[in-house]
């Protein structure tokens, strides 16, 4: 099987997460609850999926010169992933994620972007001869938008699939979305750049289409427990997800979208590989942390097909 090469750009966060019963209101303390410091950031954590799964990946991103920034690339590098492209920057400290954690796995989420805030084009033009002969390049939005608006040009100029995961949910021009091979937003942030309400699969399919009239290739709306729902030239579908005891819901986007351009890069077909991110999906919410809940291949191998 060949292995073609990934390109992830995006942030690299140290997560601070404290799980309670319930999730306190504005002004309210809740006492108790297990403390975890892990890696996370979402460029990392898809880094990270894709290297766990079997992923050729190359990771772009800042850090700080700190404490947070060096474990993190030796984390980068145990898991075989290429880090030549991620750099220091001197005056931001690393990112950190501030996670709060109840006991059904929901969460809530405060971000300082710190040296994530400052990868800009430069920090992605030594890396474009890789980035032009990749197989993919998945990107967020915890990077500045003007760098992540610079891919989208790349993506035109030598048709580069682009893979766009919109979290945070922001409002994206249309010259962006119509760089984009996919995009795979959850239903809030589906809501937020089509303007209609994602509750069910017929409404997913309207905010689809209008993505897809805004010039995005392929669209997969992640829909938690119902699954993802795909539209393209080839595929209307909704996907299920297995059924599983949640435990944290941290990083289940980051690992779906890890999984997706694995299985994508690998050849299978589409629906094919939104099977195998949505077992990837399901596996990670049974375990608390981030990067530490993404799975290993033979986790998820039961019943994968590549065609």
């Amino acid at each position: 099987m060949e292995r073609q090469k990934i390109i992830v750009i995006g942030s690299s966060n140290t997560d601070m997460v404290l799980k309670s019963s319930y999730l306190p209101l504005p002004g309210e303390t809740v006492l108790g609850g297990k403390f975890n410091m892990n890696p996370g950031g979402k460029g990392a954590n898809q880094a990270v999926a894709a290297a766990r799964l079997g992923g050729d990946v190359i990771f772009i991103a800042r850090v700080g010169n700190d404490l947070f920034g060096k474990q993190a690339v030796d984390g980068f590098k145990n898991h075989g992933i290429d880090t030549r492209f991620v750099t220091k920057d001197e005056d931001e400290a690393s990112g950190v994620a501030l996670i709060m954690v109840d006991e059904k796995g929901e969460n809530s989420i405060a971000v300082a972007l710190g040296a994530n805030g400052t990868l800009y084009r430069n920090h992605l033009e030594p890396a474009l001869e890789e980035i032009k002969n990749s197989a993919f390049v998945l990107t967020q939005l915890e990077s500045p938008l003007q760098t992540i608006e610079f891919l989208g040009q790349l993506a035109k100029e030598h048709n580069l699939k682009l893979v766009l995961n919109p979290a945070p949910a922001q409002h994206l021009s249309d010259g962006l979305l119509s760089s984009l091979y996919m995009i795979t937003p959850n239903e809030i942030e589906a809501e937020l750049l089509s303007g209609i309400k994602v509750v069910d699969e017929d409404s997913a399919k309207s905010a689809a289409t209008v993505l897809r009239q805004k010039g995005v290739n392929i669209v997969i709306i992640t829909m938690g427990s119902k699954g993802a729902y795909v539209l393209s030239n080839d595929l209307d579908a909704l996907v299920p997800s297995q059924k599983v005891k949640v435990v944290d819901t941290t990083a289940a986007g980051d690992t779906f979208n890890g999984a997706l351009v694995v299985a994508l890069a690998e050849g299978m077909d589409l629906k094919s590989a939104i099977e195998f991110a949505n077992r990837a999906a399901a596996y990670a919410v049974g375990i608390l942390g981030a990067q530490t809940s993404a799975p290993l291949r033979k986790d998820i191998e039961v019943s994968t097909k590549i065609q």
